[in-house]
This record gives C-alpha cells, sequence and structure tokens, in this order.
C-alpha cells in the first residue's frame, strides 16, 4: 500500500514546497484584500445612497418589462399576422390541387368510357 510521500522523498526542495504554500496563500490574501477595497471605493464613489440608487433601479426595471412587453406584443401581433396570410395562401393552394385533382379524376373517367 502507498502512503503519502514527502516532498524530499519526492525529489523536491523542502523550502519549495514552503514557497508555493506561501505564495498560495499570499494569493488568497491577495484577493480577500482587493474585495474589501473594492467595495470601500465603491461605497466612497457611489453617486447617490442606497435607496436613491434602489429607486433609480427599481424604476428601470420597470421601464425595461414594459419595454419588453411592449416588444412581445408586437412580435406576437406580426406572428399572427403572418400565420393567417400563409393560412390563406395554403388554402388557396390545396383548393387549386383539389380542383386540378378532380379535372383529372374526370379525364380519366371520360378516358375509360
Amino acid at each position: 500500500m502507498k502512503t503519502e510521500e514527502t516532498p524530499a522523498e519526492l525529489g523536491e526542495d523542502p523550502s519549495t514546497a514552503a514557497a508555493a504554500s506561501r505564495t498560495g496563500a499570499g494569493f488568497l490574501a491577495g484577493i480577500v484584500f482587493g474585495v474589501f477595497l473594492g467595495a470601500g471605493l465603491a461605497l466612497f464613489f457611489a453617486p447617490d445612497r442606497g435607496d436613491k440608487t434602489r429607486n433609480k433601479l427599481r424604476r428601470r426595471m420597470r421601464s425595461l418589462r414594459e419595454d419588453a412587453l411592449e416588444g412581445l406584443d408586437r412580435a406576437g401581433s406580426r406572428t399572427r399576422t403572418e400565420l393567417r396570410r400563409k393560412q390563406r395562401r395554403i388554402r388557396a393552394e390545396l383548393d387549386r390541387i383539389r380542383e386540378r385533382a378532380k379535372e383529372r379524376a374526370k379525364e380519366a373517367r371520360e378516358a375509360l368510357e
């Protein structure tokens, strides 16, 4: 059964493994520091108070929702119009095909008589 090998057994320098561990911890500390710094700067440079910003966002979202619903209504209306137009064309084509089939059936009956 294989046991966990130490860095020295793997041929690595123990100081290299320790340095890699410190580098990972330093990277994580840098990310945490960056998050807090970014949040602080965002609060410092925010153009309005929180409640004003939330109200603006709420109004903007309502406006976007209304615009989207209007766009969907227009698209639905155009789609229904196009479907009705295609239905009329298909029905007209089917009527022409039926008439041709009747004429050919009549011709075939006459030819057999």
